[in-house]
């Protein structure tokens, strides 16, 4: 049974060659199956272990450490919101308390359409343009409650 289509498993097998080990190429590897599957299930799990020679629950550890990586659906437009320090001292905490109140949902909710999903995160990396938050592959900074507003309203 096909967890991932021929063309990315040739894709990875390929790739994987490019790589010192095998092991190496584990969190691009999860990306790409995130990205065509949504999420990571049970079954691409296991074939990423088989994949790269790996024990489930080894994959299972490297999904956990990193907040892109999700076990189940998310929204179409995912969410992230950073509170950590520096956010946090230029209002990332209000930010993310008026996406909650905008968006209808909490901490790792989905909307009830499926077009957004929310998650408080510890850091993405954009510490000097704070508050900062992460829409799937796009970084927004210098947040306020409006330009939050006229970001998600694109999307919408």
């Amino acid at each position: 049974m096909a967890i991932v289509s021929e063309k990315l498993d040739k894709f990875f097998t390929e790739k994987m060659k490019e790589y010192p080990t095998q092991r190496s190429f584990l969190l691009p590897m999860l990306l790409y199956a995130q990205d065509e599957l949504g999420y990571l299930s049970d079954e691409a799990i296991a074939y990423a272990a088989q994949k790269t020679g790996l024990t489930e629950l080894e994959v299972r550890n490297v999904i956990s450490y990193y907040s892109m990586l999700h076990t189940r659906p998310m929204g179409k437009h995912h969410v992230q919101v950073c509170t950590n320090i520096s956010c946090l001292l230029r209002g990332g905490e209000e930010v993310f308390d008026h996406c909650r109140q905008r968006l209808g949902i909490g901490h790792k909710e989905v909307t009830k359409d499926g077009k957004f999903s929310l998650e408080e995160v510890e850091c993405i990396g954009a510490c000097s343009w704070a508050p900062a938050i992460q829409i799937n592959y796009d970084f927004h900074e210098n947040l306020t409650p409006e330009k939050l507003d006229s970001i998600l309203d694109k999307l919408s």
